[in-house]
């Protein structure tokens, strides 16, 4: 079970102060080339407070978008911003700034507690103060119980988790997590996710990187979507979804008599066709994704089909950036 973080008290964070006027995250007209590649196009965006999700298929540019935040590129055009100041001129906002990249390598030979410590004292910390901060933050991403066991002895989730404790440690009121549930289990990416979802109750400004919608829509709402350099969507995932309205959805229904379940399911006005893969798998096509799933459950019940499977072979990411892109992913 998760710590509770959402009080103040020994051994738990304060909450973030208000929201400065100016975004914690800025980019303006930002762009960065490695001769004719452009990794990241003219993008405009400004952050602040609670869980971001950054989202695109591998080679979007999500990792460009976080180097050059993070200072470790410079753009090639345009300005970005830390708290309303330029870090490239004065880097003090990373001291407020916590960071878990896609790949590090780990100390495997240290315990957690002794990974994190070390950097609490890079922090300034005193060596008391270091391992309070460290069991601190260890406690919060639900390791407290493995603190004094070698990280090397860990799973890939318990690194991970291990990565973003390290990355809490003093505290930062802006959080960026590059693909940090990738090659984890389902009880780590549950856990990994409801940490998140604690940082953004706490007012923090998480950013988190996937290319995997799913993941995204279970931590957060608020998303910004990138397509090969450039920003193609920022918004509610919500209000972005009822714009694909306008294009037909696919609904596969697995159940023991495709057929059967077809003749009852024609009738209902959102459906404009079928299709027969097999026997037992029916396709529906629909312009009303949500209001054909808000009825499924009553026509199948009422009707008394069996169904062992509902799922939307179109309902992902790339499905998204191809409506969005204008037909180009």
């Amino acid at each position: 079970m998760m710590p509770d973080f959402t009080q103040q008290g020994a051994g738990e964070p304060t909450p973030a102060p208000n929201a400065p006027a100016a975004p914690v995250v800025y980019f303006n007209g930002v762009s960065k080339s490695y001769g004719r590649i452009h990794a990241l196009s003219n993008v405009t965006l400004g952050l602040s407070g609670g869980v971001t999700g950054i989202l695109g298929m591998n080679g979007a540019g999500k990792s460009t978008l976080f180097k050059l935040l993070m200072g470790k590129l410079r753009p090639s055009a345009g300005e970005v911003k830390l708290f309303g100041v330029d870090p490239w001129k004065n880097p003090s906002p990373y001291a407020k700034v916590g960071f878990v990249p896609e790949h590090e390598k780990m100390h495997d030979w240290m315990t957690a507690l002794e990974f994190v410590s070390t950097f609490a004292r890079l922090h300034g910390m005193t060596r008391s103060e270091a391992k309070t901060e460290a069991a601190r933050v260890l406690d919060f991403v639900g390791l407290s119980d493995v603190a004094n066991k070698e990280i090397g002895r860990f799973s890939k989730g318990m690194r991970q988790r291990t990565k973003i404790a390290h990355a809490l440690v003093n505290d930062p009121e802006l959080i960026v997590l590059d693909e940090p549930l990738q090659g984890c289990d389902p009880l780590a990416r549950t856990t990994i996710m409801n940490v998140i979802r604690e940082l953004g109750k706490l007012g923090r400004t998480v950013l988190v990187s996937s290319h995997i919608l799913s993941e995204i829509e279970r931590i957060t709402e608020q998303i910004v979507i990138l397509h090969q350099g450039k920003l193609v969507a920022l918004g509610n995932l919500h209000a972005i979804r009822e714009r694909l309205d306008e294009i037909p959805h696919t609904i596969r229904i697995v159940g023991d008599d495709a057929r059967s379940l077809a003749k009852d399911i024609l009738s209902h006005p959102a459906v404009f066709g079928v299709s027969f893969p097999n026997e037992t798998e029916l396709l529906i096509q629909t312009y009303h994704f949500g209001q054909m799933h808000a009825e499924l459950p009553r026509l199948i019940v009422e009707n008394g089909h069996n169904v062992h499977l509902i799922d939307n072979p179109d309902d992902d990411l790339e499905s998204l950036l191809h409506y969005l892109a204008g037909g180009e992913v």
